[in-house]
């Protein structure tokens, strides 16, 4: 498997302590540097072939500032070749409307450049009105409520990266 590069704030706590689960998860089945996305320029985003992605929903379905900020920069990306998996943090009773959107609003970022997303989940177990991070009845990474669900988010990381094994090159 190609080096990973795993992109997340490091200020964030929730999705930073995610992360490092994530991380873990992978063992030594795979060689990962964490990256710090308020710090990203596209000469190191471009460096990894295989990412994951971590991104929380602010708001009423927003992306995280650090990223929306990097989003001209995608924009005017090829990633063709390029692997990705996503995960966010959501709050399905808060946010019903729009759970997980941010994972969605990226997703399709960077599909229209070139990238395959891989790492799509299942909505069973989640209770929610409407999402972006939807296409055919699955999240298009890995969903996580860690406001309303914390205690199942052990095992869907750990199914999650089972899952990535096997569909990173």
């Amino acid at each position: 498997m190609k080096k990973i590069g795993l992109f997340y704030s490091f200020n964030t706590i929730k999705t930073a302590k995610n992360a490092e689960k994530i991380k873990n998860a992978f063992g030594d089945a795979a060689d990962i540097d964490n990256v710090n996305v308020e710090e990203i320029d596209e000469e190191t985003f471009l460096s990894y072939d295989n990412m994951v992605l971590g991104v929380p929903t602010w708001f009423d379905g927003e992306l995280p500032n650090y990223w929306d900020e990097f989003m001209p920069a995608i924009e005017d990306l090829k990633l063709k070749g390029k692997t990705v998996a996503l995960f966010g943090l959501g709050d399905q009773v808060g946010y019903p409307e729009n759970f997980v959107d941010a994972i969605g609003i990226l997703a399709n970022a960077l599909e229209e450049r070139g990238a395959k997303v891989i790492g799509l989940t299942s909505t069973e177990g989640f209770t929610f009105e409407r999402s972006a991070a939807l296409r055919d009845g699955k999240f298009l990474g890995l969903a996580l409520d860690i406001e309303n669900q914390a205690a199942l988010s052990n095992d869907r990381i750990k199914d999650w990266v089972e899952q990535l094994k096997g569909e990173f090159n």
